[in-house]
């Protein structure tokens, strides 16, 4: 890949959405604003590989995008009006660089989690415009047609426009009924952010910032609501650790192996404090839940100090709260360093049937093989993990334990 087209993947992957809520805030129109930063992006990759790129690629897009939207609307019928409009709207606008209270990402996700839209589409809608993700990768997410997809999406952007749905952060009880679905997606994007789904990219340490920066701001505009100090205890917990989980060479080190020199422990103590802050409230919840899991790691000095009894029953509550099948596995993850491989898997096998497409059961299930000797099995079950993930460091640390099984089924020595 040469460095034009380098340059402009890493800006669409790390800033796209903050240009397309930047626009939808300037423009009052968020598919026209989409449209806009999409078309901008053919162009930079028509012009960029043979002039280079930009000095400051960013404004290149910015300015382009504007312009884009500008063409798009000379296209229309009654494109005076709104160009009228729109030259307001961009006299008013203060530009992305410029510090706001707001942050316009935050805007748009209260936006596109609007009641009237439904779940699936405030899902599409946010994973579109906060992470990038393509409309093929959107079909394959919901187990449907592209062509369908595009339909959807295409319904769920003229409904914003029908519904006169504003580009505002609500109040009252109209923030409050928005607030799971935002709290969703601000944990999708740090999840992506954390450990990205591939394959360009092992993280994206930017995403995980900016969803935790949006984090932060929704703390100030709520900060009587538990669960939205819960989620940033979380990703401020996961953060912490964020130096030791992966060496110098790019692999995932898994926390039974990092260097536990290096989080940072002051952050954890904060974490830990503005998650006792939260449950002072007395309304548990999701996310405050899955802080107190990461808490109980975070404390622990070494990882033969992990609370794993305390862990479980945490596990426990959370799936009392939800009916999370993700969190089922990890509570049999938890079983088995608590009481053994054996009862690990005893536990993870009945989730097979719903499991079955997720890497990291054929992973976990491959731990629990090894733990109990059948090294073949556990081979297998890595095998069928790699063909489902497409992360670059999940990857590498699978091909690694296959290669460890093999080692050792011809008979050469112990694993590395």
């Amino acid at each position: 890949m040469d460095e034009a087209s380098q340059a402009l993947e890493r800006y669409v992957r790390d800033e796209s959405a903050r240009l397309v809520a930047s626009l939808t805030r300037q423009l009052g129109d968020f598919d026209l604003a989409e449209e806009s930063v999409h078309d901008a992006i053919l162009e930079a990759l028509s012009h960029w590989p043979a002039s280079g790129v930009p000095k400051e690629p960013g404004a290149w897009l910015r300015v382009t995008a504007k312009r884009k939207a500008t063409d798009r609307l000379r296209r229309e019928v009654r494109y005076r009006d709104r160009l009228q409009a729109l030259g307001k709207n961009l006299a008013r606008a203060v530009e992305p660089d410029q510090p706001g209270v707001i942050d316009d990402r935050l805007v748009l996700i209260f936006m596109c989690c609007h009641p009237t839209l439904s779940r699936e589409a405030q899902v599409a809608l946010t994973l579109r415009s906060l992470l990038g993700v393509t409309t093929a990768q959107l079909a394959k997410a919901f187990l449907t047609s592209e062509a369908t997809m595009t339909k959807r999406i295409a319904r769920a952007k003229r409904k914003i426009v029908e519904a006169g749905i504003p580009f505002a952060i609500p109040s009252g009880d109209e923030i409050r009924s928005r607030l799971s679905e935002v709290l969703t997606s601000i944990y999708v994007m740090f999840n992506e952010g954390y450990l990205s789904a591939g394959p360009a990219t092992s993280q994206r340490e930017e995403l995980a910032n900016d969803a935790e920066w949006l984090a932060g701001l929704l703390r100030q505009l709520l900060p009587e609501e538990p669960e939205v100090t819960g989620l940033l205890a979380l990703m401020q917990l996961h953060q912490a650790r964020r130096r030791a989980r992966f060496d110098d060479r790019g692999r995932i080190v898994l926390m039974k192996d990092q260097d536990r020199s290096v989080w940072d422990r002051p952050a954890i103590t904060a974490a830990i404090e503005l998650l006792a802050s939260a449950l002072r409230m007395g309304q548990p919840g999701f996310y405050q839940a899955q802080a107190a899991i990461a808490g109980c790691h975070a404390v622990a000095v070494r990882w033969e100090d992990t609370n794993w009894e305390l862990i479980v029953t945490l596990y426990d509550q959370l799936l009392s709260i939800a009916d999370s099948p993700i969190a089922a596995l990890n509570r049999a993850i938890a079983i088995q360093y608590r009481d053994g491989p054996e009862a690990g898997l005893a536990e993870l096998d009945p989730m097979g049937r719903s499991l079955d497409s997720y890497h990291l059961f054929h992973a976990a299930r491959a731990q629990m093989l090894r733990g109990m000797g059948r090294s073949s099995e556990a081979a297998a079950e890595d095998r069928l993990a790699s063909k489902l993930t497409s992360n670059p460091a999940e990857l590498s640390l699978l091909q690694r334990r296959i290669e460890d099984e093999t080692f050792i089924k011809d008979g050469h020595g112990h694993p590395r």
